[in-house]
């Protein structure tokens, strides 16, 4: 992990733009929520975030979110691809599953975290690097994971490479999963590609590299 150069005061500045982004592409940015996505950074970008008044943090792996769980007053969100052996050490920590994409992970979070809430991934792009259960999957996997006594707030996905406005057709596939399953949260949209996600009535956007800046890997630049 890097230290983030963000402070606090120029995170809100950011969030400031992040929000006129949202605005401008015809979203409420009072009925969207971001997520600060701290990947990468250490603490210090965890200290900013919140100093600028945002408390839901989203980790794609374990180890960095255990590293930073000590932070006071955050809601963390586990966004990444999740094995089931991790679980264990994030039980207590985690806030939204967001990236819940098969029976057996579900099952594992519900013994270890009876009733927490989750998002069921669904891969709307194909791509086989990115994690999800299929499209046609999803309405199974809802009924699975409520069967286990979690609480399924919605779906969530990750747009395929390309272009940002790319992204909508697979923001329209999750739209239409979340309204024919009656689920309000829509997890889509990220730095590049938030203006199509916010077109598509996303309700959750996670942002990291507007608020914080590059990262040094390159791989890590679409949140």
């Amino acid at each position: 992990m890097i230290p983030s150069a963000s402070t606090a005061d120029e995170v809100r500045s950011r969030l400031g733009a992040v929000r006129r982004r949202i605005e401008a592409a015809g979203g409420d940015p009072t009925s969207i929520s971001v997520v600060a996505v701290t990947k990468g950074f250490d603490h210090t970008a965890v200290d900013a975030a919140l100093g600028a008044g945002l408390v839901d943090l989203g980790e794609n792996y374990a180890q960095e979110l255990v590293a930073k769980a000590d932070a006071p007053g955050a809601q963390w969100h586990m966004i990444g691809r999740l094995q089931r052996n991790k679980v264990r050490s994030l039980a207590s920590l985690v806030s939204l599953w967001q990236s819940v994409d098969r029976p057996e992970l579900g099952a594992e979070i519900a013994r270890r975290c009876p009733g927490a809430a989750v998002l069921v991934q669904v891969n709307t792009s194909g791509e086989s690097r990115k994690g999800g259960c299929r499209p046609d999957g999803a309405r199974a996997l809802v009924a699975d994971l409520g069967a286990e006594g979690l609480a399924v707030q919605g779906l969530m996905t990750v747009a395929g490479a390309g272009p940002p406005e790319t992204a909508r057709a697979g923001f329209r596939v999750l739209r239409s999963l979340a309204d024919d399953l009656g689920l309000p949260s829509r997890s889509m949209g990220m730095s590049s590609d938030l203006e199509a996600a916010v077109a598509e009535a996303t309700t959750m956007v996670r942002i990291g590299t507007a608020l914080f800046g590059p990262r040094a890997n390159a791989d890590q630049v679409r949140n």
